[in-house]
């Protein structure tokens, strides 16, 4: 009994009796914080799912976004081709009719000025062969045979104005 009278053997009671009471508050408040932190992270992680599938699902849409884009795009490209296909197509009518129309007009042209140079030789032609008829007239016809002739046309020209 010794052993209960002796400062060492109380101060070991007095210690583990001590520690006992302290660690029942502090362990709950040890566990009470490890809990807390362990579910502040359990929080954090359903926080970082949740933001991953939204995160995807954003993804997902913008990928959709990008395809529709796409499509849309080679959509108004194949209409833009055929637009210039189409515009060409009656750039080329439009460059026809207008040579075609141009072509026809020189034609007139060219045949007025046929005209006109066949008129033009025929004046000339018709001026020298009555230069050509007045000079042999005048070489060959004496004056009284002249009066006669003109005598004659006046006889004729009531006969002729009838016809």
């Amino acid at each position: 009994m010794e052993l209960l009278h002796s400062q060492e053997f109380l101060f070991t009671i007095a210690f583990v009796i001590f520690v006992v009471a302290i660690w029942k508050p502090a362990g709950k408040a040890l566990t009470g914080g490890l809990d807390s932190r362990a579910a502040k992270i359990r929080d954090e992680l359903e926080e970082a799912r949740r933001l991953r599938e939204e995160a995807q699902r954003t993804l997902e849409d913008y990928r959709r976004k990008q395809d529709q884009a796409l499509k849309d795009a080679a959509e108004i490209l194949e209409a833009a081709k055929e637009e210039a296909e189409l515009m060409r197509r009656e750039g080329e009518e439009a460059l026809k009719r207008s040579l075609a129309a141009r072509e026809a007009q020189a034609k007139d042209r060219i045949a007025q000025a046929e005209q006109a140079a066949i008129q033009s030789v025929r004046a000339r032609a018709v001026e020298i062969a009555v230069r050509a008829a007045t000079g042999l007239m005048s070489e060959t016809i004496d004056q009284n045979r002249a009066g006669a002739l003109v005598d004659q046309a006046i006889e004729e020209l009531p006969q002729r104005a009838r016809a």
